[in-house]
């Protein structure tokens, strides 16, 4: 296994993402948004034994909105980060204080061998959004009570995926129903199928939940170089890293609701609704 992950202090979190500490919202915004501080939110979240290990922001092109872009943050429980597994169910954190994106709680599951953050699909935890309109009191403790609820759920679901061997062809088909969450339909790739080799000898392995994962990192590493062309114009083309939140939200979740809708088809008693 990996090595422990270490909770971040608030000095690296602003490092990271300063928009994390804005205290005020965009001056576009209404009279009626209800402002709610990350920093505020991540304190509460600390006194529930919840700590962040991941920060990121959004990038802006406007610069009047640097500070009140679009962030989340990746919370551990204490219990895991003392005592590790291979598969850990992480809170996700998601706000902004420009309306770009609604305060959003969800759950999802941190794989030690290769550092993937996987985002749930709602079928399994529908996100707990507040908006930014009115009062809102005990959200947070809300929201951290229900992951609590969820979280042997999703972990049986990663065990039922282990234990669905899928064949050459089984693979094929759901890197086919993957490559668009990842690239529109005018982009050809050169080698698909390359999308499906392990980036390590652990994952050298036939199972529903490592071909997700391998899916996964093949779309969202930083090392992943895909190439094709543009079926349109012809004109070639290597793609680039993943930098939108939203981006790898979308894709993260496509995969998992392909992932049980295969589990569904392999396993006839695999229910999709948690």
């Amino acid at each position: 296994m990996s090595k422990p992950i270490r909770p971040l202090t608030n000095k690296e979190l602003k490092e990271i993402a300063p928009s994390l500490f804005t205290q005020q919202p965009h001056h576009e915004v209404s009279d009626r948004y209800h402002f709610i501080p990350t920093i505020d939110v991540v304190e509460q979240l600390r006194d529930k034994n919840w700590y962040p290990v991941s920060v990121n922001e959004a990038g802006v092109r406007d610069l009047d909105k640097d500070g009140f872009q679009s962030h989340y943050v990746r919370f551990q429980s204490f219990t895991d980060l003392i005592n590790p597994s291979t598969n850990v169910v992480e809170l996700l954190l998601f706000n902004s204080h420009d309306r770009s994106k609604s305060f959003t709680i969800s759950a999802g599951i941190y794989r030690y061998v290769c550092s993937n953050g996987l985002v749930i699909a709602d079928s399994v935890f529908d996100s707990y959004k507040i908006k930014h309109l009115g009062d809102r009191e005990n959200d947070v403790e809300n929201a951290v009570a229900r992951i609590a609820e969820v979280k042997p759920k999703l972990l049986e679901k990663v065990n039922r995926f282990e234990n669905i061997i899928l064949n050459k062809q089984e693979k094929k088909a759901f890197l086919q129903s993957a490559i668009p969450l990842r690239f529109p339909q005018h982009l050809e790739l050169d080698n698909p199928n390359d999308l499906l080799e392990p980036l390590r000898s652990e994952d050298m392995k036939d199972d529903l939940y490592t071909t997700l994962n391998i899916l996964q990192e093949q779309f969202l590493s930083k090392a992943t170089k895909i190439k094709g062309y543009n079926k349109d114009t012809g004109r070639r083309f290597t793609s680039k890293e993943i930098t939108s939140i939203s981006k790898d939200v979308e894709i993260n979740k496509g995969l998992w609701d392909i992932a049980e809708r295969v589990a569904s088809i392999k396993d006839s008693d695999y229910l999709i609704a948690a």
